[in-house]
């Protein structure tokens, strides 16, 4: 890849959306206990359709709102897929096996979203992209199995454990789905447009969860709560989506994600230090192996 002005914008970007979503997992992860995973998804999606309102009708825009219709398809189903769907699973995962291990876990989504490029979009197979595919699935399995090595008296907690790393692997699938659609969908776009509208209908989805749940009895998180939660909202969410929407369109889905996989470089030292998680050589030579085999398939772009 040639190193132009584009490259440069979109990996600074890239590596400045990584640090935003690396903050705003540990800020939801603070509220796990006080916010279900569906509420925190609702106030960050409807705190960032509004914001993104404001900012498409703001009057000093040089250019007129312009989306074509077969870009409202894709833009629509990248949100649906990646944002709604694969944050909900995402935050499943990592109230049940915590941010150091469902945060590594999901990260491997460049791998899937390359590999689903394959088929989508014809990136060509390469063998070095290959072996980044088995050296991330290697420390998958060894953050899997460090997870899961519980005594007896823990035998409910490794069960449910198994289902945290399911959702995460989930969450990594659902998020390449929706950086493919976004790529195709943001082709000759403003990339402003183009997140409206991804926001625009990410939180009308949020309306009927959010009234389902509440019917079913999901309490209402406290004010303080809540100021938190759009706090990490407006950071990984408004800002986040906004800006892997600009890299996306400057460098292309498969490098974006190998920047987004960075976040657990910001994400985990957080975790260790604020939240109090411990962490196993086994699991953090496992993150480690994650993010290099990460590497290796973006390289060999």
């Amino acid at each position: 890849m040639q190193l132009s002005t584009d490259v440069i914008l979109g990996v600074s970007i890239g590596l400045f959306t990584a640090f935003l979503w690396g903050i705003s997992t540990n800020v939801y992860k603070s509220q796990s206990e006080e916010a279900t995973p569906l509420a925190i998804s609702v106030v960050k999606m409807w705190l960032s359709g509004a914001i993104m309102g404001i900012i498409v009708l703001v009057p000093f825009r040089t250019d007129p709102f312009y989306i074509p219709i077969e870009s409202i398809f894709y833009l629509v189903a990248s949100v649906t897929i990646g944002l709604v769907v694969g944050d909900l699973v995402y935050l499943i995962a990592q109230e049940k096996i915590g941010v150091s291990y469902a945060f590594p876990i999901a990260n491997i989504f460049p791998i899937t979203t390359y590999l689903f490029a394959i088929f989508l979009v014809g990136e060509e197979l390469v063998w070095l992209r290959f072996v980044g595919v088995v050296v991330a699935i290697i420390g998958v399995i060894m953050i899997s199995r460090a997870s899961a090595r519980k005594t007896e008296d823990e035998l409910e907690v490794a069960v449910s454990n198994l289902g945290g790393i399911a959702l995460a692997l989930l969450a990594a699938i659902c998020w390449s789905l929706g950086s493919i659609f976004l790529q195709i969908g943001v082709t000759d776009v403003n990339p402003i447009d183009a997140n409206f509208i991804r926001m625009l209908f990410g939180s009308v989805i949020m309306i009927p969860l959010f009234l389902g749940a509440r019917k079913r009895g999901m309490p209402i998180p406290r004010k303080k709560s809540i100021r938190i939660i759009l706090f990490g909202g407006f950071l990984g969410m408004t800002l986040g989506s906004l800006l892997y929407t600009y890299t996306v369109q400057l460098i292309g889905a498969a490098t974006a994600s190998l920047l987004g996989s960075t976040a657990p470089l910001f994400a985990l030292p957080i975790s260790i230090f604020a939240l109090k998680e411990n962490y196993t050589a086994l699991s953090l030579l496992g993150a480690l192996l994650t993010v290099f085999g990460v590497i290796l398939v973006v390289l060999a772009i």
